[in-house]
């Protein structure tokens, strides 16, 4: 998978989406709310991430994953909630 819209130097391919790192800072859409995201651990295809800001949502809710790439924000794939921790308001 490559990055769309983003440039690249001379005749070089496009830039391939870098797998999750730790401590890595996203940005996560999540139905109609945008929240910032700290990945905290990686596992295959799972990954556990610290919210900047609480959202309310349900378990199985479809989220979009995008990432900085030269200053802008660049969708980099999408997810699912496995599962979240509830907080009293």
């Amino acid at each position: 998978r490559r990055l769309l819209g983003v440039r690249t130097q001379g005749g070089e391919k496009q830039s391939k989406v870098q797998k999750l790192s730790k401590n890595e800072v996203l940005m996560l859409n999540i139905g109609s709310m945008c929240t910032g995201a700290r990945v905290l651990s990686v596992k295959s295809d799972v990954s556990k991430m610290q919210l900047t800001s609480p959202v309310c949502t349900k378990e199985g809710e479809k989220i979009a994953l995008s990432r900085r790439v030269d200053k802008h924000w660049r969708l980099i794939g999408w997810g699912q909630i496995k599962k979240g921790v509830c907080l009293d308001i």
